[in-house]
């Protein structure tokens, strides 16, 4: 797969990783803060307007992607790791999304839906207390 991204367009720094992992954790930066972004990028216009539509938090209102790693215990895992997930996210927004066409149901889905409930029907009218 080709890469999408610049590395020059990365904006990478290192943190304290968070959570347990005792003196590790608390002495060596491990943990990854990728910034990316949007706007001064390479990219098309689409995928532009894809990357700033994403749901969540992880796009600012300035058009910055920010992306943590903190999975790995090494500082160039977390930044492998990190570099991939961006690729993926941009990976995903140059796929253009398939329009749905509407579409009505036919004559046969129509029928075996109403034998259906009429069938339901039968069965829970037999439960019914009989009236003599």
């Amino acid at each position: 797969m080709a890469s999408r991204v610049k590395e020059d367009e990365v904006d990478i720094t290192a943190m304290r990783a968070q959570g347990p992992g005792g003196q590790n954790v608390n002495k060596v930066s491990t943990a990854v803060h990728l910034r990316f972004d949007i706007h001064a990028s390479s990219l098309p216009a689409m995928v532009k307007e894809r990357l700033l539509a994403l749901p969540g938090r992880r796009v600012t209102k300035d058009g910055i992607l920010l992306l943590k790693e903190q999975s790995a215990r090494s500082q160039e895992q977390n930044r492998a790791l990190a570099l991939a997930r961006l690729e993926e996210i941009v990976a995903e927004a140059t796929q253009v999304p398939e329009i749905r066409r509407p579409t009505k149901p036919t004559y046969g889905s129509r029928q075996r839906r109403l034998e259906g409930k009429a069938l339901r029907s039968q069965v829970k009218a037999t439960r019914r207390k009989v009236n003599e």
